[in-house]
């Protein structure tokens, strides 16, 4: 037998060394959407500033990932049935596009529907870097390459508020999207020139398209209730019950047809796996809680601590640094034990526990204590950032890796859409009665522009008006964001560790939770890239 062996491990090291070239292009392209949310959140208010519309503030946000949402299962199911590289190129191109309209956009609503352009190729990007590393490396060994994806992550959460800062005051904000496009061709050629992957036979199978446009509409009708919801229109008004009822009524819809289609969309079997259900809780909770932070902290250094829009950037490094710092911890531990369970639970802990001091802020916090407080929270998300979809992964077989990978990443956008909506609406009417309590009617929408610049010009009383009630906005943000995220922790004691595939003998027998066989290579596992 010491021959066979002897043969295999020849073509190891050329073979990681491609993989890493690989793995390197797909971490250029997801720097593409996450440099985005960063940059975009930094430059918010100066947006704000020019464009107005800040009752709006939150749908900037929301229509990108509403329709990241809604895109990405689709994208999953194409890159399944036709190939993973010609539609994560073209996933590509729509977001360049988008990126494009958005820096052209010249009133509120025009860069709300540009952004949601961009969420339509944003979809495709991050379930296609996730889907084809799935295919390309077993779980075990997925640990190897997270040094990689979090350099590239550590350089977007580092670099995108910097970036976004510099550009918004000295540029202008709408750089703040044009500078996607070199990064976009650099990502365009090197996936192009180095991704290469098996050719897939065309599937004669149809797109469960009826699938598709029922979580669509079920997904928009959830996301415009919480957005809607005691802000434009009463709780118990005949708008917001009729898009309850029609979210509820699609979403039905959506579970019946999954179990007749040839071809679901997401396919319902997945959902017996009782981790893959966990993490797609973890993993809703978790975008929640990031998206809701990325755009608050900003806001409430630029309004209530008095940063420039460069150093707010600057002053949201601890959680940056933290998240990065230990998601790569979590990534060499994992791949040389093998065991994970203890990091969703840690990561919800922490997660829970920062979000609550975060809710504690005040006017008369200091930037170091605010720093330490970003720093608990970017630990616990640094936990969570990789585990979720690496558990995910594998917990269904290889034919599932593509859907299974959009369906993680469809909750985790998903909950950063609900976050973003439901902090987004808490946010505007806790600061709009806490002015309204304190008399400063002078601070309208044209006067403060939620940046320090133009804060400074306003009267004395007016602005120590409008900083306590952005603090008060913030508190109450976070504090159900802590409250919320309990779930996480909740679901993360449930979790069962069950062996990484790669690091069991091939052929094992399914688990009982109906886990895929742990043994089992990976599609690319015994071919050069």
């Amino acid at each position: 037998m010491a021959e066979p062996k002897k043969a295999a491990v020849g073509p190891a090291e050329p073979r990681t060394r491609s993989i890493r070239v690989v793995v390197l292009a797909l971490m250029i392209t997801m720097l593409l959407a996450m440099l985005d949310n960063l940059i975009v959140g930094t430059a918010m208010p100066t947006i704000v500033g020019d464009l107005g519309g800040l009752e709006h503030l939150s749908w900037v946000v929301t229509a990108y990932t509403l329709a990241t949402a809604a895109s990405t299962p689709i994208w999953g199911k194409l890159g399944d049935l036709y190939g993973r590289k010609g539609i994560f190129l073209t996933s590509i191109v729509v977001f360049l596009v988008g990126s494009v309209l958005s820096g052209m956009a010249q009133d509120m609503g025009q860069l709300i529907g540009f952004r949601a352009v961009q969420g339509l190729g944003a979809g495709g990007l991050m379930v296609g870097v996730m889907a084809i590393l799935g295919d390309l490396v077993p779980p075990r060994e997925r640990g190897k390459y997270q040094g990689m994806m979090a350099g590239v992550m550590a350089f977007a959460m580092i670099g995108g508020p910097l970036v976004g800062g510099a550009i918004t005051d000295h540029l202008g904000w709408r750089w703040s999207f044009y500078i996607n496009l070199p990064l976009g061709a650099i990502a365009l050629a090197m996936v192009t020139t180095v991704l290469h992957l098996p050719r897939k036979e065309r599937s004669e199978a149809k797109i469960d398209y009826l699938g598709a446009a029922l979580l669509t509409v079920g997904i928009t009708a959830i996301v415009l209730v919480t957005t809607w919801g005691g802000s434009e229109y009463a709780w118990d008004s005949a708008v917001i019950m009729e898009l309850i009822a029609l979210g509820v009524a699609s979403l039905v819809g959506f579970v019946f047809v999954e179990t007749k289609a040839a071809e679901p969309i997401m396919p319902l079997h997945i959902f017996r796996n009782r981790n893959f259900s966990l993490m797609s809780v973890v993993g809703f909770m978790a975008g929640f809680v990031m998206f809701g932070a990325v755009l608050f902290l900003p806001l409430y250094q630029q309004t209530v601590q008095g940063a420039s829009a460069t150093n707010s950037g600057l002053l949201l490094l601890p959680m940056l640094l933290a998240m990065m710092i230990v998601s790569l911890v979590a990534g060499r531990v994992t791949t040389s034990t093998g065991k994970y369970k203890i990091f969703p639970i840690l990561g919800s802990i922490l997660m829970v526990a920062g979000l609550f001091l975060l809710a504690t802020m005040d006017t008369g916090t200091t930037r170091f204590t605010s720093g330490v407080y970003m720093a608990v929270l970017g630990a616990g998300m640094g936990f969570l950032m990789q585990i979720t979809m690496l558990v995910a992964q594998n917990s269904v077989e290889l034919k599932d890796m593509g859907v299974a990978s959009s369906a993680t990443t469809l909750f985790r956008t998903l909950g950063s859409s609900f976050g973003v909506a439901i902090m987004g609406a808490l946010f505007t009417g806790r600061v709009q009665d806490e002015m309204a309590a304190r008399g400063g009617g002078g601070a309208t929408e044209k006067s403060a522009q939620l940046d320090a610049s133009s804060l400074a010009k306003l009267p004395d009383a007016v602005r120590e008006a409008y900083e306590y009630a952005v603090a008060s906005g913030t508190h109450i943000a976070f504090l159900v964001g802590g409250s919320v995220a309990v779930v996480a922790l909740v679901a993360a004691l449930f979790v069962k560790e069950v062996p990484l595939r790669g690091t069991a003998k091939p052929g094992a027998p399914e688990d009982g939770d109906g886990t895929a066989p742990a043994g089992r290579p990976s599609a690319m596992e015994s071919q050069a890239v």
